[in-house]
């Protein structure tokens, strides 16, 4: 089958691989759509993934097409959107209700093969099944919404938060969506992108601006959110945090990236940093929300290439252009 392969840091090309067949417990997905993430570039930066040469791709959809011998839960046909997390249930920390930071945490399209392919395998306990009127080329959104399910599960926000957002790429504008079903008082967002801020506006802001100076808010944010991994992001939200307020690293940054703290000043004004690690019992949930309607497809899905492009798909990411960027690999 064709596949997108990382083979070394800083090469990724399509190419045949051989078909995935199915243990016991899982299944093979015909994959309809497959999301590009940051998480994609530090692979191809030679950080995160174990070990290279791997197909990439964790934020995936598709049908059915073939089913392992214990599987009785889903059949061929069905419509799916796949879960990536791969857990021990046996470490400390799965075993403590912390299963996204296994010892031993694996993932689809990060440790092994993923979905920027024809196929893919999942274990069908990771499959969720996709309702009727929920397009399968869509529902690869479904992975990075549950990642900012959890990010508030994390916050655990209380109602009438001021917040700012650093970011609107994907994930920020996610974030923005769900602080507004929050009970977020004011939702800002701050960006240097402006096609990519002119987005977040058009979802509806409290305000937007390129400087958070821009915006008087002389006392600061309860909540802050970095969803951009960048240190000068990350450096300026942490000192934009109010008293008792709260600083969520939602955004990945490189394992290079470092920022400076005030340790009085955490003391003193009693705030909060924290971070968000991928997902934990929050995928089903974001499923349900996505059916709904919490994000529209339309505005969140700038591209969709035919996976025979993906080291394009990848370089447009890269360089910041649109917002979420999808490869078709029937297409």
């Amino acid at each position: 089958m064709k596949a997108a392969l990382i083979e070394e840091p800083g090469k990724v090309l399509v190419t045949t691989v051989p078909d995935p067949t199915p243990g016991p417990r899982d299944v093979v997905v015909k994959v309809s759509a497959c999301g590009l993430c940051g998480t994609d570039l530090h692979i191809l930066q030679g950080e995160f993934a174990p070990t290279l040469p791997v197909v990439p791709g964790h934020e995936f959809a598709g049908t059915v097409a073939a089913v392992g011998r214990e599987v009785t839960g889903l059949r061929e046909g069905d419509r799916v959107a796949v879960d990536p997390s791969l857990y021990c249930h046996e470490c400390r920390y799965c075993r403590e209700g912390h299963a996204n930071l296994c010892e031993r945490w694996a993932a689809i399209g990060v440790s092994v093969a993923g979905g920027a392919a024809e196929y893919a395998v999942a274990p069908v306990a990771n499959c969720v099944k996709l309702p009727d009127h929920v397009s399968t080329e869509d529902a690869a959104l479904i992975e990075p919404l549950s990642c900012a399910v959890r990010g508030y599960d994390v916050l655990s926000a209380r109602m009438g938060a001021r917040v700012l957002i650093y970011g609107s790429g994907t994930m920020g504008l996610m974030m923005l969506e769900l602080a507004k079903r929050t009970g977020a008082a004011s939702v800002d967002v701050v960006d240097i992108n402006p096609d990519r801020l002119a987005t977040a506006v058009s979802l509806g802001v409290s305000g937007s601006a390129a400087n958070p100076d821009e915006l008087d808010r002389p006392r600061g944010w309860d909540v802050v959110i970095d969803a951009t991994g960048n240190a000068k992001a990350i450096q300026d939200g942490v000192n934009r945090v109010a008293k008792a307020g709260t600083f969520l690293q939602f955004g990945v940054s490189d394992y290079a990236t470092k920022v400076v703290i005030e340790p009085y000043r955490i003391y003193n004004e009693e705030i909060t940093i924290t971070g968000s690690m991928a997902v934990l019992h929050s995928y089903e949930r974001a499923a349900d929300l996505f059916a709904t309607g919490v994000i529209d497809p339309k505005v969140f899905i700038s591209d969709r290439m035919p996976l025979d492009e993906y080291p394009a798909a990848l370089d447009r990411f890269a360089a910041g252009q649109g917002r979420k960027i999808v490869v078709l690999p029937g297409a």
